[in-house]
């Protein structure tokens, strides 16, 4: 019985995290493009970390996490730059590879250097991600 509940609730934990349409309120629009993470790298300098989230809109910790990277980007704007990929779709695939992710969400931290220096794996609560910050000197 305990192994017919446990398979019940992993394959509804999947299904949570397949893809299915998702409505716009659900969504985060951050910038995406590495011409627009180029451009925005020349014109402020203050930039002390990139925060970079790789994930869905469609899976469920994902999603959890799309509140704390608005937060982020709000109260950290001119220190922190908040880059968000959805892998599951054709332009973020790429980024899946690139950062050799192995489970959504990731988050991977870049130093002002672009140069990787935390990564997590899994729903990152904001206290945390936030130490992971001050780390490079953001205040």
């Amino acid at each position: 019985m305990k192994k017919l509940v446990l398979i019940t609730l992993v394959t509804a934990l999947s299904l949570n995290c397949s893809k299915k349409e998702s409505s716009p309120q659900d969504t985060i629009t951050l910038q995406t493009a590495d011409s627009t993470q180029t451009a925005a790298k020349i014109e402020n300098k203050d930039i002390k970390a990139t925060f970079i989230e790789l994930g869905s809109v469609n899976c469920i910790p994902c999603r959890m996490m799309q509140p704390i990277m608005k937060e982020i980007e709000k109260e950290y704007k001119d220190q922190v730059k908040v880059v968000f990929y959805d892998v599951w779709t054709p332009e973020g695939q790429p980024y899946g590879v690139k950062y050799r992710i192995r489970v959504i969400p990731t988050q991977v931290f870049l130093d002002k250097d672009d140069k990787e220096y935390f990564r997590h794996e899994g729903y990152f609560p904001k206290e945390e991600l936030v130490k992971v910050l001050q780390s490079k000197g953001v205040k």
